[in-house]
């Protein structure tokens, strides 16, 4: 019998109304209780670093899970981390950078409803997400959630109340779960070779994601150039970047000041290309500019935390930047 470790974090799933709002009670053994399908199903221990709504989960947390999941990695087959919508799919692509190559699964889920209401959806997800990390052809790092299993890196939460919250980001789903099958496409996704484990401990947290909106003076730059090492810039539409103001003056003044800049799209689907518009393509070449691509702004934000956490030269930051980890992005060319 497979043995999974359940890692407990709090969320709607373990709330309960306490007089001012709901709020995360319930322990990983109580949900665990509340799903009864899981006995004979697997050998099944539960840990809870943090009892927390995910609103309050911040980069030092994920580097909690990421320790529960790294000292226990050997002498369990999977791992399911019960964790709140709102900020689950940052936690998700975290992870993916954190803990790269995982041959073993490490499935997020949560719910829309907590664990105690009678309309939950908190004991499917659960159970789904055992069966997704109990079956032999499941790694890395995923959500499962309302039925689907989305790649780390690809997850956002769509939608406030729904039970399909979440939807898969420029990328296929991975898989479907239907009447305890898991359901797979017809070129399933690859697992990483045994060995292939790489672990990381450092994120650099200054990083900031910055929306543009009509009219917004570009003296933000110098605002957040004393907190913050890099920047992404959520573009309009493809790419565009306002030609008012000095805007583009002020981006190529961050990136001459040796910090990060990273531009992308605030358009949820199919991604940026700076040089579609005149707008855009006076940063498509610029060597100390990255570009997003098809990312989520998610990913975007743990990818550039893990990269800059690893090296502090441009370089370096550009080849990891690029390097495609857990599906994240599409390869250009």
């Amino acid at each position: 019998m497979k043995k999974i470790l359940m890692i407990a974090t709090g969320g709607t799933i373990a709330s309960a109304e306490d007089g001012c709002g709901l709020a995360p009670s319930l322990t990983g053994e109580e949900l665990a209780r509340f799903v009864p399908q899981v006995e004979g199903l697997c050998a099944l221990d539960v840990v809870q670093p943090m009892n927390i709504d995910s609103t309050n989960m911040r980069p030092a947390d994920w580097m909690l899970v990421r320790d529960e999941i790294a000292r226990a990695y050997d002498a369990y087959d999977g791992f399911v981390v019960l964790h709140g919508t709102d900020t689950m799919a940052y936690t998700a692509a975290a992870l993916s950078y954190l803990i790269q190559g995982s041959g073993k699964p490490i499935v997020l889920t949560g719910s829309q409803q907590p664990m105690g209401s009678p309309f939950t959806d908190a004991k499917l997800n659960v159970y789904q997400s055992l069966l997704y990390a109990l079956d032999d052809r499941s790694c890395d790092v995923s959500v499962a959630f309302g039925g689907s299993v989305i790649a780390g890196t690809r997850a956002r939460k769509q939608r406030t109340m729904s039970f399909n919250a979440f939807t898969s980001v420029n990328f296929p789903e991975i898989a479907l779960i239907r009447n305890d099958r898991v359901i797979r496409a017809a070129s399933p996704v690859r697992c990483a070779d045994e060995g292939s484990l790489r672990l990381f401990d450092r994120l650099n947290e200054r990083v900031f994601v910055l929306k543009l909106t009509p009219g917004m003076s570009p003296s933000v730059f110098e605002l957040l150039e004393r907190d913050y090492d890099a920047v992404i810039v959520e573009t309009f539409g493809i790419g565009g970047i306002p030609a008012y103001h000095d805007f583009h003056q002020a981006l190529f003044d961050w990136v001459d000041a040796g910090k990060t800049l990273v531009m992308t799209t605030q358009v949820p689907e199919e991604g940026c290309d700076l040089g579609v518009y005149e707008v855009g393509r006076a940063f498509a070449d610029h060597p100390g500019i990255l570009k997003g691509g098809d990312m989520t702004t998610e990913a975007l934000m743990a990818k550039t935390m893990w990269a800059l956490g690893q090296t502090t030269d441009a370089d370096e930051i550009r080849s990891l930047f690029y390097r495609v980890v857990n599906h994240d992005r599409t390869v250009e060319g």
